[in-house]
C-alpha cells in the first residue's frame, strides 16, 4: 500500500516528491524486516538441526563410509599387483574360512573333541539360557515384544556358541583362538580393573590424610600412551636384563621366561592393561561415591550398621548405575585391545596372546584385506551383541529401577 501510494503521489499533479520518497523507503524497510523476520524464525526452528549437522556429516564421512567399505572388502578377495589391485567378489568365503575352514584354529581355537568337564559346562549354560528364555516368554520378566524376543534369541545363541567354544578349547585342554583370548582379556581384565578401581575410589572417598595426592597419582597412568606402556612393561618384566632383574633373581625367578608360557604371558598383558585403565574407573567411581548422600550414611552409622552393611545397603544402590555404565565403556575398549599384545609379546607364544584386533592387523600386514575385514566384522558382531545385551539387560534396567 505504501508503494502504491508513493507511485500515485508521483503521478498526481502537485504531488510532494519528498513524501513519495519517504513512503518508498518505508515500504522497502518493512519488506526487508518481514524477510529478516522469516529468516530468523526459520533459523530458530532449524537451529538444532544446523548445529548437529556438522557432527553428523563428520560421522558419515569417518565412520559410516569406512564401515560400508570394510563390509565390501570382507565379501571380496583382493590381490595387490603393480600399479593397482584386483578385487573379486567371493561372498561369505572369508567368513567361512574363519569359522569352518583352514583358519578356524586361529579364530575359534583347536577343536579335538569336548571333554567331560566341557560337556558339563555346556549343559549347565544351555539349561540356564533355556530357563531365562522360558521366563521371558511367559511374561515373568516384563512385557513380551517382537524386538525383545529376537534380541534375546540372538543373545542366547551367541552365549551358547561361546560356551561351546570354551568347552572345546579351554575346558578340553586345547589351544584358545583369538576370539577366546579377546574374551579372556575382556572378562578377566575388566573384572579385576573394576574391583581395584572401586576399592581405590572407596579409600580415597574416606577422610584420610593425603587423599588429594593419591587422587593425582592414581590418575597419571591414564596419560601415558598404550605403546609406551607396552614397552615399559616388557622391559620391567624382563627377568634377565630388565631394571627389576635383581628383584626377580632374589625371588628365584631369574631364569623364568614368562613370555613362553601362554597363561603367564596373558597375565602380564592384563597387568599392563590394568595399570592403564584402573585410573579411568577410579576417577569415575570416585565421583559417584562422593555424590552418595552423606545424611543416609550418617543415619546408618547412628543405627549401628557396620561398614559392609552401609556399603551394601546404601552406597552400592546409589553408585550401581554409574558402575554399570563405566563397565560398558571399559568393555567396549577392551574388545579393541591391540597395543599391549603387539608390543609385549607380538601375539606369542604362537597365538596365545593374540587378540582379534591384532589378528586383523596381522592379516592386513600379510596383504590380505579381505580376511582382515572379515575378522573385523566378526569382532564387531560379537561386540555389538554382547554390549547391547549388557546395556539392555543391566544398564537400562538399573536406570529404570533407580530412575
Amino acid at each position: 500500500m505504501a508503494t502504491r501510494d508513493g507511485a500515485t503521489a508521483r503521478r498526481r499533479p502537485g504531488g510532494n516528491p519528498a513524501a513519495a520518497a519517504i513512503a518508498t523507503a518505508d515500504a522497502v524497510a518493512a519488506a526487508t524486516a518481514r524477510r529478516g523476520g522469516r529468516w530468523s524464525e526459520w533459523f530458530d526452528r532449524q537451529s538444532r538441526t544446523l548445529f548437529v549437522m556438522p557432527a553428523v556429516v563428520m560421522i558419515l564421512i569417518f565412520s559410516i563410509f569406512p564401515l560400508i567399505a570394510t563390509f565390501i572388502l570382507s565379501l571380496s578377495r583382493v590381490r595387490l599387483r603393480g600399479g593397482g589391485y584386483q578385487m573379486r567378489y567371493v561372498g561369505a568365503r572369508n567368513y567361512e574360512k574363519q569359522i569352518f575352514g583352514s583358519e578356524q584354529w586361529h579364530f575359534l581355537g583347536t577343536f579335538e573333541g569336548v571333554s567331560v568337564l566341557g560337556w558339563i559346562v555346556t549343559t549347565a549354560v544351555a539349561g540356564l539360557l533355556a530357563w531365562w528364555l522360558v521366563r521371558y516368554f511367559q511374561g515373568r520378566t516384563g512385557r513380551v515384544s517382537v524386538v525383545g524376543s529376537i534380541g534375546r534369541l540372538i543373545t542366547a545363541s551367541v552365549l551358547f556358541g561361546l560356551t561351546f567354544m570354551f568347552a572345546a578349547t579351554l575346558f578340553s585342554g586345547t589351544q584358545l583362538g583369538t576370539l577366546g583370548v579377546t574374551l579372556f582379556y575382556v572378562v578377566v581384565g575388566c573384572g579385576i580393573q573394576f574391583l581395584i578401581g572401586l576399592g581405590l575410589a572407596f579409600l580415597c572417598s574416606q577422610p584420610i590424610r593425603g587423599r588429594t595426592f593419591f587422587r593425582v597419582v592414581f590418575f597419571l597412568p591414564l596419560m601415558v600412551t598404550p605403546i609406551g606402556i607396552g614397552f615399559t612393561f616388557r622391559m620391567m618384566a624382563d627377568t634377565g636384563k630388565g631394571p627389576f632383574a635383581p628383584v626377580w633373581q632374589w625371588f628365584g625367578l631369574g631364569d623364568f621366561a614368562w613370555a613362553v608360557n601362554p597363561w603367564t604371558a596373558r597375565a602380564f598383558i592384563i597387568v599392563g592393561d590394568s595399570w592403564q585403565w584402573i585410573p579411568f574407573i577410579f576417577v569415575v567411581m570416585l565421583a559417584a561415591l562422593e555424590n552418595v548422600p552423606r545424611d543416609l550414611v550418617e543415619a546408618g552409622h547412628v543405627d549401628g550398621a557396620g561398614g559392609w552393611q552401609i556399603f551394601r545397603e546404601i552406597t552400592w544402590p546409589h553408585i550401581v548405575p554409574v558402575a554399570a555404565t563405566v563397565m560398558l565403556i571399559r568393555v567396549i575398549e577392551a574388545f579393541k585391545l591391540v597395543d599391549l599384545p603387539n608390543m609385549m609379546t607380538g601375539g606369542g607364544p604362537g597365538i596365545a596372546t593374540e587378540s582379534m584386533t591384532l589378528h586383523s592387523f596381522f592379516a592386513w600386514r600379510a596383504l590380505d584385506p579381505g580376511q582382515s575385514a572379515a575378522i573385523s566384522y566378526l569382532l564387531l558382531f560379537v561386540t555389538v551383541v554382547l554390549c547391547v545385551s549388557y546395556f539392555m539387560l543391566v544398564v537400562r534396567r538399573r536406570a529404570a529401577v533407580h530412575g
